[in-house]
């Protein structure tokens, strides 16, 4: 799907505020409400938006502890330890990636122990190796949209 200028503005606006009225969006854009409507819905349905949501700190609810983890499953166990991941609330995202580890997960831990006892689990079918994030220069944010 080609994205156009004003598209590329209405999701540049949903980044930062996916809360925004139509009323709002249309305002910015120098549309119409059921132009920046249809236009949204159009985008919905090509899948290049996805969903809205919000964006919640962790270490504001406990979470003190964001963890990488770079997960290398034992002979046999790729399905079972990818099934493990799944399953682990502590782990926010993961990707399955090339290379000599299979995964690379995001973890959110309110403590050290609750840390050990999450790798605890995963290490019964994989080999992990663990980097504490002292900050995020950059956050997650989109790639440049044109």
């Amino acid at each position: 799907m080609k994205i156009d200028e004003i598209d590329s503005k209405l999701l540049s606006l949903l980044v930062d505020d996916a809360r925004s009225s139509l009323k709002e969006l249309a305002a910015v854009v120098g549309l119409s409400s059921p132009s920046v409507s249809e236009r949204l819905r159009r985008l919905e349905q090509n899948g290049v938006i996805r969903g809205y949501t919000v964006d919640v700190n962790p270490a504001a609810m406990g979470y003190l502890f964001q963890v990488l983890v770079r997960v290398r499953p034992l002979p046999g166990t790729l399905h079972v330890v990818q099934r493990l991941l799944e399953e682990t609330p502590q782990v926010t995202e993961c990707d399955k990636v090339t290379g000599d580890d299979c995964f690379y997960a995001r973890l959110h831990v309110r403590s050290m122990e609750e840390l050990d006892e999450t790798l605890d689990r995963i290490a019964e079918k994989a080999e992990t190796s663990t980097a504490v994030v002292k900050a995020q220069p950059v956050t997650r944010r989109l790639p440049p949209i044109s």
